[in-house]
């Protein structure tokens, strides 16, 4: 998780009409352990997430060298949730602003059940 909170993008795994959608997100990991992002009411992570109970997702963010082929990569599995309560969005959105042009109303945590990454480190020869 220490890994995940030091980089600002990475992406959300959702079911989408029966099926896998992954979008890009800016996120920050909050002081509770989870994952916070925002999106558009009318996107399909905020329709997926919509309703009285929260469903599964995975989120992925990495730091890979494209050159030295050096890095790490952290995947979370865990429960995705609209953030209903007004003080806690808008502390998220204080926090969080996003990075494309369009209009954000929602906020998402996503909270983690399972942490797996890997380490790619150099080759000893």
């Amino acid at each position: 998780m220490r890994l995940l909170a030091g980089v600002p993008i990475g992406r959300v795994v959702f079911t989408r009409n029966a099926l896998p959608a992954v979008r890009p997100v800016n996120h920050l990991v909050d002081d509770r352990g989870a994952i916070i992002v925002r999106t558009r009411l009318s996107s399909g992570l905020t329709t997926a997430v919509r309703g009285n109970s929260p469903v599964v997702v995975a989120y992925e963010a990495d730091e890979i060298d494209p050159v030295r082929h050096l890095g790490w990569s952290v995947v979370v599995v865990g429960l995705a949730h609209p953030v209903t309560d007004p003080a806690r969005a808008a502390h998220y959105e204080q926090l969080l602003r996003p990075w494309v042009d369009s209009m954000t109303d929602t906020v998402i945590a996503i909270e983690p059940d399972i942490v797996t990454g890997i380490r790619i480190i150099e080759n000893e020869r």
